[in-house]
């Protein structure tokens, strides 16, 4: 993408549609928190977006001693109502799959630390609902790339390899062939199948969580509050840079703002507008048959892979039953009408032709699932739009913005923020503090600095999932 990305980022449009997520949590007492309130005039810290990223950033800070109260969170729209909200619910780290391609265009050792940190961040995120008792259904369990093709099935087989060869640890890896893959998968069209732990949740039940326990510490929390511009403060001295954060309610002079916008961050920070694209994803909640009900539920979650960026995700909940597939970044069965209309940070509808080839895709998988066969009540319930952050090496942005002294990002997540996040932002939280790079742990690559946008300008750097050429 580079110089070509299709940024049409903007602010968050007011009237996004309502995901399954957000109709399940209708009764978070913060929801609208402040809504009509004026911001304060001052604060110390200052996070933009009240996702997964600016709560988990916002926890950290006071976990490691910043005063609740000395900080303040702007949301554009209501509680978490980002992509946090809006996605499949797949807590679902890469084992291996993407090592071939990551390694061509970040080098082995860059690789290898992104492959192991997605890791990390499953063990992470279950460590942490664990010793919080966090209420969002999270379930521990495992995951299956299913390859739909033998040239996928080649593909995935390739990068286990070469990945095993770099070093990679493989050994919580399984593998499944033939009438073995059809039969551990239920999906009669795979080919082969891998398998390996991983987990789903109610992402919008955690990141609420997550304001929860800010907002009652002391923190400012102000929904439908968007952040217009960051610009220097006239308050600002020769030691010091402070920054006007200006909203439709005023105005909050801060010395240090947190950037948690995800595909939004070009609004605020332009210097990110040609490598950060949004892109409109879907997903889809149904209810299952008697088939697919009770003791019969899918015990993993799994991801049908045909190519590499032709893929669904599916994610039965264990706390009810609710499939929740996820339609793909691209797929080659849409046109290119369909294709294109996805590259906007528009979340008020869904496209009805992805929605048909995700839908008739997962009924090809499973039979019981077509119309005839189903009751009254059962199959697709709902379907709704979540706004993903494509970056051109398909990686996050973490780290101060150079040349704006005392602000931050954590933000460009690829769709994939469910196993990035809980490193990226512990880790950017640290970076605030005093901490070094070194002291995140988190891959180098990851880091906004002017010489990897300065690589990415000149398209020295490849898209690790440039969207795939249509068929015409």
């Amino acid at each position: 993408m580079g110089n070509e990305a299709k940024s049409k980022s903007s602010l968050p449009v007011p009237g996004g549609c309502v995901s399954w997520w957000q109709q399940t949590t209708r009764s978070f007492p913060y929801l609208s928190h402040n809504e009509n309130e004026t911001v304060p005039k001052s604060s110390k810290y200052v996070v933009i977006g009240s996702g997964i990223a600016g709560g988990l950033t916002t926890f950290q800070l006071i976990e490691n001693g910043v005063p609740a109260e000395d900080i303040v969170i702007l949301e554009a729209r209501d509680a978490a109502s980002g992509a946090s909200s809006r996605n499949a619910g797949h807590v679902r780290p890469d084992a291996f799959r993407g090592f071939q391609v990551y390694e061509k265009v970040h080098g082995r050792d860059q690789a290898l630390k992104i492959i192991a940190n997605e890791r990390l961040v499953f063990e992470k995120v279950d460590e942490f609902v664990k010793k919080h008792g966090v209420p969002c259904d999270f379930n521990p369990a495992t995951t299956f790339d299913v390859c739909m093709t033998k040239e996928f099935a080649d593909f995935n087989a390739r990068s286990l390899k070469l990945y095993a060869d770099a070093g990679g640890d493989i050994s919580h890896v399984k593998f499944y062939e033939g009438e073995d893959a059809k039969k551990r998968t239920g999906v009669r069209q795979a080919v082969t199948a891998y398998e390996w732990p991983a987990g789903s949740s109610h992402p919008a039940k955690l990141a609420q969580w997550l304001l929860t326990q800010s907002i009652e510490k002391g923190t400012g929390f102000f929904t439908h509050c968007p952040a217009t511009s960051v610009v220097k403060s006239a308050s600002s001295t020769a030691d010091k840079t402070l920054w006007d954060v200006v909203t439709p309610r005023g105005t909050v002079t801060a010395a240090t703002v947190v950037h948690c916008t995800n595909a939004f961050a070009p609004h605020l920070l332009p210097q990110l507008s040609s490598f950060v694209t949004p892109n409109r994803a879907q997903a889809h909640a149904i209810i299952p048959p008697p088939s697919l009900s009770g003791t019969k539920i899918m015990p993993s979650t799994m991801s049908l892979r045909h190519e590499l960026r032709h893929f669904y995700s599916v994610a039965q909940r264990k706390a009810d039953g609710i499939i929740i597939l996820g339609a793909p970044i691209a797929s080659p069965n849409v046109s290119e009408a369909a294709y294109e209309a996805r590259f906007t940070s528009d979340d008020s509808t869904f496209n009805e032709e992805i929605q048909k080839d995700a839908w008739g895709n997962f009924q090809a998988c499973f039979p019981d699932l077509r119309e005839e066969k189903l009751r009254h009540g059962e199959g697709l319930q709902g379907t709704w739009t979540g706004i993903v952050a494509m970056t051109p090496d398909s990686v996050p942005f973490v780290g101060p913005v150079d040349g704006l002294p005392g602000q931050w990002i954590c933000a460009g997540f690829n769709g994939h923020g469910m196993a990035r996040i809980f490193t990226c932002a512990p880790g950017v939280a640290k970076l605030i503090l005093g901490g070094a790079w070194e002291d995140t742990g988190l891959p180098e690559c990851f880091e906004m600095t002017s010489e990897r946008l300065v690589k990415l300008e000149r398209g020295t750097v490849g898209s690790v999932f440039e969207p795939p050429q249509l068929k015409p």
